[in-house]
């Protein structure tokens, strides 16, 4: 039971969702010893990652988005155009953004999230494995989180 009378709001506020994600992040640290040495780090903050395939015309035929976080790669989207699916554009879009995951930014594993009907099975064959399965999100659709420890070289 709240002792207290709060003021509910529910409109999107850029200032307070900083301000919440720098309490958060106060707070985590204060309760994490490996977050709190973290803090202050070039590892603490996420660096963009980003792959791009252009075809001959100079068009987009693929491109990889992610960032990398402390030693992890996190792709946010992979992506090939219809045209160019099936010819191991997508493996080589992946393995060039976990190369550069690799040497360039010491990452040792990457994540990612991808639904049923997009490439759970194509991320496996990469070497990954699912980790998490959320059905029905959202309904009809099941997520999968898939993990990747990336080999040392």
């Amino acid at each position: 039971m709240v002792c207290r009378m709060f003021r509910i709001e529910t409109e999107v506020d850029k200032g307070r969702r900083d301000l919440l994600r720098s309490r958060l992040r106060d707070t985590n640290a204060a309760a994490s010893p490996v977050l709190a040495a973290l803090r202050g780090t070039p590892g603490a903050r996420e660096v963009p990652l980003h792959v791009w395939a252009l075809d001959e015309a100079g068009d987009l035929a693929g491109g990889l988005v992610g960032h990398t976080w402390t030693t992890w790669l996190h792709v946010t989207y992979l992506w090939v155009d219809a045209a160019h699916r099936g010819t191991g554009l997508g493996s080589h879009l992946l393995a060039k953004a976990e190369h550069l995951a690799r040497t360039d930014r010491a990452c040792t594993a990457a994540r990612l999230e991808t639904w049923d009907f997009q490439a759970p099975r194509f991320y496996e064959k990469q070497g990954y494995e699912v980790v998490c399965v959320i059905p029905d999100y959202p309904p009809g659709i099941t997520e999968y989180t898939l993990t990747k420890r990336l080999p040392v070289r």
